[in-house]
């Protein structure tokens, strides 16, 4: 049957000019007036729906046990997700996929001189936490897709174990070729750590939690406080997530259980050094043996001790083993089919794998995303029917890196690339202001679902809580834009999480959105992750759990239930200028440091300054930087300036006409603004890593979580690779050139000029 659908005059596609301080639009971006009064009315409906008592007993029972990859209560907790969305009146069915799991066999570090020590290796159990006992059900602390290894060597301590940190140590004379390093987390993905000290030569790395950064330098550790204690180990996955995310075994395919597998010696993201992650009990001793120069203020970090570089006179043991099993993701897939538009899918996913028990990562999401699909099945159990098709996925194996998203995004990519609107990702959850990331054609969208929440704490909007913050905190710039820019910036999102498959391998606009930043979580990826830990120190009383709903909620039905994608440019079109901006600057930026530098070493400064120890070495001369020409790009920008504001244009144009779009017309609009995100990705991918084919938005090479925009272009001029460069620029530029072309068409859909 065809269908006619008459937008409202105040459809907003158009830019929003007003100051940040207008009062809330009435029209939401892509609904009629009329449509826009209907849709919050609904959403009302489920705000007074949402229970915080069911996020409760879903964590209670979800937490109760540990539930990693591959364990019995992993499936279990599979089995009793898809049970709930089942009755919640969702077509539901568990997806298997095998991939590759190892599981510690020998774990072993000694100090072997000067001194002997052997590290704990364990996490002992905590008076009032219930469940931090269950050591037999336990994965014990270690670092995932590390290989094996049995190294005995001097000790290097190297800060956070980043390529600055290794530029510093050479500046000191200080080499780690052959010799095992210990490195702090944080200030990049822990995956990096291993890799650019396997780069720089070492035999092995040691990953430890530093107090000042997640310990008692932030507060009362566990369980007086919610930080974390002396014994506790951050596990985790160190695959080279920026290569690839997924099976190491089945690279670019779905891991199903006939799928063709390499060999694990050829597995590119395992790997090169073995890595082990201690406790700061356990790291103490052991940087309490290092002599060597006193580390710089950079690097001191909270121990009760003087911070030595090394290396030696410690020496160390390590030995590593592991069991090279294969292990059964159980992914929950929830689907509510559309009535009008069922082949335009709408995807929320959340994973429901832990590392132990996983109360804050990943349940206090996955509670979040359930009270959602409840309280949205009630609402289809009344009879309403959603326009577009939703999809309620619940993933497994996400913590040993993203391996139940990717294995199913694999599987049936050419589907999704043919369907999917838009992925809604969460994650973690607690108390505090609302974050948003994801794809800028989505920003003004999700800006506008922030401004329909109510932040339980201060009764203000989320939008208005989060633009305060940014006033009293943000950057001089930042605090600007606070005051004056309609919208908030999204931020461009990296990896580590559920989104990486759909957004920069399938090239599907994505968003990322949870809450935090008052809370006490350092018990990140221990064993005292855990109900009781979550109940005193993150969200106690589940309200932040049911603004999550709500904002997911709410970021779902709009999706599907728009009259037309509210998809809109000028807001990537704006980001896109400070990107291109961004990489120009680098550029001049490394240009300045090597004509500075090398008229130091010219004029003999640094002769003059150091010191005849060498206890700091100066210097090689840097190649200079070359003139490079950033005009194919500044000039592809413009056109996409250009692009988005006529889109805007027309549909402000259209929305006034009054004129009724045909059911075949918003069949092919809606494909139009849904392939816009395709258009930003090339097959090819990036430089040396294929599987990110997203020009726009990747984690960074040395990096991980951390987001390279315009990645190929920014890190070709961090390598000074200047042939790459240039290539990369013009490749770029011919990207944009594609998007801003197919958002000319989608304006010529409207109608537009």
């Amino acid at each position: 049957m065809r269908r006619t659908f008459r937008l409202g005059l105040a459809l907003l596609f158009a830019v929003r000019l007003a100051h940040a301080d207008a009062p809330e639009p009435a029209t939401l971006l892509g609904f009629s007036t009329e449509r826009s009064t209907a849709e919050r009315a609904i959403e009302q409906q489920l705000d007074r729906s949402m229970s915080a008592a069911d996020q409760r007993e879903w964590m209670k029972r979800l937490s109760a046990h540990p539930h990693h990859l591959g364990s019995p209560y992993g499936k279990q907790n599979a089995e009793f997700i898809a049970e709930l969305y089942r009755s919640f009146g969702f077509d539901t069915r568990i997806e298997e996929f095998r991939v590759l799991f190892p599981t510690p066999k020998l774990r072993k570090l000694e100090l072997v001189a000067p001194t002997s020590f052997t590290a704990s290796l364990a996490e002992p159990a905590i008076p009032g936490d219930s469940t931090s006992g269950q050591t037999a059900e336990m994965l014990p602390p270690y670092n995932v897709y590390s290989i094996d290894g049995d190294a005995t060597a001097e000790l290097v301590y190297v800060n956070y174990g980043i390529p600055s940190d290794y530029e510093e140590l050479d500046r000191r004379g200080i080499d780690v070729k052959g010799k095992i390093v210990i490195a702090r987390y944080g200030h990049s993905w822990r995956g990096i750590k291993p890799k650019v000290a396997a780069e720089h030569g070492a035999l092995a790395c040691i990953l430890y939690s530093d107090p000042a950064d997640d310990g008692y330098g932030q507060g009362d550790v566990y369980p007086k406080g919610g930080w974390r204690s002396d014994q506790a180990v951050q596990r985790g996955s160190v695959s080279d997530g920026p290569l690839r995310s997924g099976d190491p075994l089945t690279p670019g395919i779905g891991a199903t259980a006939d799928a063709p597998r390499i060999d694990r010696k050829d597995a590119a993201t395992l790997t090169k050094i073995p890595v082990l992650p201690i406790s700061y009990a356990d790291a103490l001793p052991f940087l309490r043996a290092l002599g060597g120069p006193v580390a710089p203020e950079s690097y001191r970090g909270g121990l009760p001790m003087t911070y030595h570089l090394g290396p030696g006179p410690a020496k160390v043991h390590l030995a590593l083993a592991f069991n090279w099993d294969m292990a059964t993701v159980y992914d929950v897939i929830a689907t509510l089919s559309g009535a009008e538009l069922p082949d335009q899918w709408v995807i929320r996913g959340n994973h429901h794998d832990a590392w132990v028990h996983g109360a804050t990562d990943p349940l206090s999401g996955q509670v979040a995303m359930l009270a959602e699909a409840k309280a949205i099945g009630a609402l289809a159990k009344s009879g309403w029917k959603p326009r577009r098709t939703i999809v309620y996925a619940s993933w497994d194996g996400e913590e040993p890196g993203l391996l139940g998203s990717v294995e199913w995004a694999e599987t049936h990519a050419v589907e999704l690339q043919a369907k999917v609107v838009a992925y809604i990702n969460s994650d973690s959850n607690a108390r505090g202001f609302l974050g948003l990331g994801g794809s800028h054609s989505l920003e003004a969208f999700l800006n506008d679902v922030a401004r329909d929440v109510v932040d339980p704490e201060k009764g203000v909007s989320a939008f208005e809580r989060a633009r305060s913050y940014q006033r009293l905190n943000g950057t001089p710039d930042e605090k600007r834009e606070a005051r004056d820019r309609a919208n908030l910036r999204i931020n461009a999102l990296g990896s580590g999480s559920d989104y990486t498959p759909f957004l920069q391998h399938l090239g599907i606009a994505s968003v990322d959105v949870g809450y935090g930043g008052e809370d006490e979580y350092g018990q990140y990826h221990t064993a005292y992750d855990s109900f009781d830990h979550f109940v005193r120190f993150v969200d106690p009383d589940f309200t932040y759990g049911v603004a999550l709903a709500q904002t997911g909620s709410r970021t779902v039905l709009r999706l599907a239930q728009a009259d037309v994608l509210p998809f809109e440019f000028t807001g990537f079109a704006d980001n896109l200028a400070l990107y291109a901006d961004q990489v120009r600057e680098l550029a001049d930026g490394l240009r300045t440091e090597a004509e500075d530098q090398n008229r130091l070493i010219a004029d003999g400064a640094y002769a003059q300054v150091f010191d005849p120890k060498k206890t700091y070495v100066a210097p090689k001369p840097k190649d200079p930087v070359p003139y490079l020409n950033f005009a194919p790009l500044q000039n592809a920008v413009a056109a996409v300036q250009k692009s988005a504001k006529a889109f805007s244009a027309a549909a402000a144009d259209r929305a006034r006409s009054g004129r009724p779009y045909e059911a075949a017309e918003l069949e092919n609009l809606g494909k139009l603004l849904i392939d816009s995100e395709r258009a930003l990705t090339r097959p090819e991918g990036l430089p040396g890593r294929p599987w990110f084919i997203h020009q726009i938005y990747a984690p960074g090479f040395y990096t991980g979580y951390g987001v390279k925009t315009l990645p190929g272009i920014r890190e070709a001029i961090e390598a000074r690779n200047w042939d790459l460069t240039a290539k990369e620029v013009e490749l770029v530029a011919g990207t944009l050139r594609g998007y801003a072309a197919q958002i000319d068409k989608a304006t010529a859909a409207l109608g537009g000029r």
